[in-house]
């Protein structure tokens, strides 16, 4: 039977990976994501999850730890933050580039210098280009939802690409909330044992990841960019299986909330939904006509999903925990941006980059940009394109 505790996300994201089966974790330290591999030592110590674990000596060879193993057609694990995803870096596109299904835990820590240990979203979105699927979580029990969904899609033969399953540091990694933890006969109807299409064998050899010549190169990448394409199908299909499975929908590409109507919506990603979902209900009840949505598909980017959902909304405030030095505006409001670009008639698109570095983001701060968002959804502008929320703003 299903159980509820009380955990962190840390935890919820072990417990996710215990349900999972892996064969191999391969675990390195380094703060917030620390607790996650030791609550999996934990769990293999008291015989609780038959996986092989090996402790490593650091992120990059972490990673290329895990790209062997998953080279053998075997199930695997493993997670890490901030400085450590870039020391992984070269692995990431290793991993991606022999078409991984590796699962991954990013606890999203901005990076530095100047040094933090809090969260921020430019440590994962300054790797969007390895090639990984990048989803977002804000609470315990979408982190362990996640994990679950996240083998099914990267083990999908439609897609075959690693996952990193992203939410932030202490904000939701170390915050303790009440966390369904499914039965495994459950899980395990809805993810079976993982059957490679390829793999290294002694007993039927073959080569992976070989030299390509110039004429064949190119070619790789697009059989690549067009698996991330079938994984917005695929994600979408997993999420609606699994809400139907055990009850719980956390929105596949992303969720919306009160936008059928609204003129002005604020899109978000991670735990700033929780507040801002409060904000949005407080101005809703004093007339504004205001939405939330929750991006939880960074890559792939749902361009086409979020077209048709915005078509009719006249401005979207873009609050994000990431910054795109010289590009002007968050990763986020970039792509957004992008997909609106032919758009006749499109919203307004604003950016309020926020919350990097840990910095709090009050639920006043997040109603100032609600309210300018609808403003500019009436007046047909708005009074910065790229905004910084540095301190209180009217």
């Amino acid at each position: 039977m299903p159980v509820s505790r009380f955990i962190d996300g840390n935890a919820a994201a072990a417990y996710g990976v215990k349900l999972c089966r892996p064969d191999v974790v391969c675990a390195y330290p380094i703060t917030p994501q620390t607790p996650i591999v030791e609550y999996i030592a934990d769990f293999i110590a008291r015989g609780e999850m038959a996986s092989k674990y090996i402790t490593i000596e650091g992120e990059h060879s972490a990673m290329m730890a895990t790209v062997a193993a998953a080279s053998t057609g075997v199930r695997t694990f493993t997670a890490t933050s901030s400085q450590g995803l870039a020391y992984m870096q070269e692995g990431l596109f290793y991993a991606a580039g022999s078409r991984l299904p590796i699962v991954m835990a990013v606890v999203n820590r901005s990076m530095g210098p100047p040094w933090t240990i809090l969260a921020g979203h430019d440590d994962a979105i300054a790797q969007r280009d390895t090639g990984w699927i990048q989803l977002y979580c804000g609470s315990g029990q979408e982190i362990l939802d996640t994990v679950i969904q996240a083998y099914r899609v990267a083990e999908d033969e439609r897609v075959l690409i690693p996952i990193m399953v992203c939410f932030e540091g202490f904000v939701t990694s170390h915050c303790y909330e009440q966390v369904i933890i499914p039965d495994q006969e459950e899980v395990d109807s809805f993810l079976p044992p993982y059957k490679p299409p390829y793999k290294l064998d002694v007993e039927d050899p073959m080569i992976l990841t070989t030299f390509a010549p110039p004429i064949h190169w190119m070619g790789y990448k697009k059989k690549h960019d067009e698996a991330m394409e079938a994984a917005r199908k695929v994600i979408a299909e997993a999420e609606a299986e699994y809400a139907e499975r055990f009850g719980r929908s956390h929105g596949g590409l992303f969720q919306a909330y009160r936008c059928d109507d609204a003129e002005a919506v604020v899109l978000t990603m991670g735990s700033l939904a929780s507040t801002t979902k409060v904000v949005i209900n407080k101005l809703r009840e004093l007339g504004f006509r205001l939405g939330l949505l929750k991006l939880k598909s960074f890559r792939p980017f749902p361009r086409e999903e979020l077209k048709q959902l915005l078509g009719n909304v006249k401005a979207v405030g873009v609050l994000e925990r990431n910054y795109s030095v010289g590009g002007w505006g968050g990763a986020v409001f970039l792509e957004l941006r992008s997909a609106f670009y032919k758009v006749a008639d499109g919203p307004r698109i604003l950016n309020f980059v926020a919350g990097m570095g840990g910095r709090d983001v009050t639920p006043l701060e997040i109603e100032a940009v609600a309210k300018k968002t609808l403003r500019a959804a009436q007046e047909g502008k708005g009074e910065r394109e790229v905004e910084w929320l540095l301190g209180e703003i009217g």
